[in-house]
């Protein structure tokens, strides 16, 4: 029976995310893996439920998801700000808290203190005197340490060309790893 991979990130905010979710469940069958993105028909249409409770079923369902999954990998790439997705993050501490293994990527190839920096001249609070993470890793200290206690660093390009959300080589190259560590197991 293959492992199972939760699918955690951003990618369920993209305007074709059912079939980018798709295509991330095929690349992980091809290195022997059951991919499960939060976006899994299983459970019901949600447009059965009222809005104020489509939330909670959502909720609900990644829940037991990730309690099916054997490991996470991670969509990394920054979203809505100079880090990785909140709501992923929280999925990545989920696994982390149970000791399984966390796997994850980032489409971005700049630092997590460049990125920051940058974020900070956007938002117009540069120059108060904040300090900032200078530790050359890809995000945030305490998202690095998590996805290095799986075994590997945080996946990413191995060029200097610009990738989107949906860019899925760098994907690719993080179940690769899962693969092969998930099949010492």
């Amino acid at each position: 029976m293959p492992k199972v991979v939760y699918l955690a990130g951003p990618d369920v905010f993209l305007p074709d995310a059912r079939a980018h979710a798709a295509r991330k469940v095929e690349i992980c069958a091809r290195y022997g893996l059951r991919g499960w993105p939060p976006l899994s028909e299983e459970g019901g249409d949600l447009a059965a439920e009222p809005s104020f409770e489509a939330w909670r079923v959502i909720y609900d369902r990644n829940l037991a998801a990730m309690e099916s999954s054997d490991v996470i990998i991670a969509n990394l790439t920054p979203f809505g700000g100079a880090s990785a997705d909140a709501g992923t993050l929280i999925e990545v501490g989920w696994f982390l808290g149970r000791d399984r293994p966390v796997f994850g990527y980032s489409n971005a190839r700049a630092g997590f203190s460049e990125r920051t920096r940058e974020h900070l001249a956007l938002t117009g609070t540069a120059g108060q005197g904040l300090l900032v993470e200078s530790f050359g890793l890809p995000d945030n200290l305490m998202i690095a340490g998590a996805v290095w206690s799986g075994g590997y660093p945080i996946f990413l390009p191995q060029d200097d060309d610009r990738r989107g959300l949906d860019a899925l080589d760098v994907f690719e190259a993080c179940v690769k790893a899962a693969a092969e560590l998930l099949a010492e197991e």
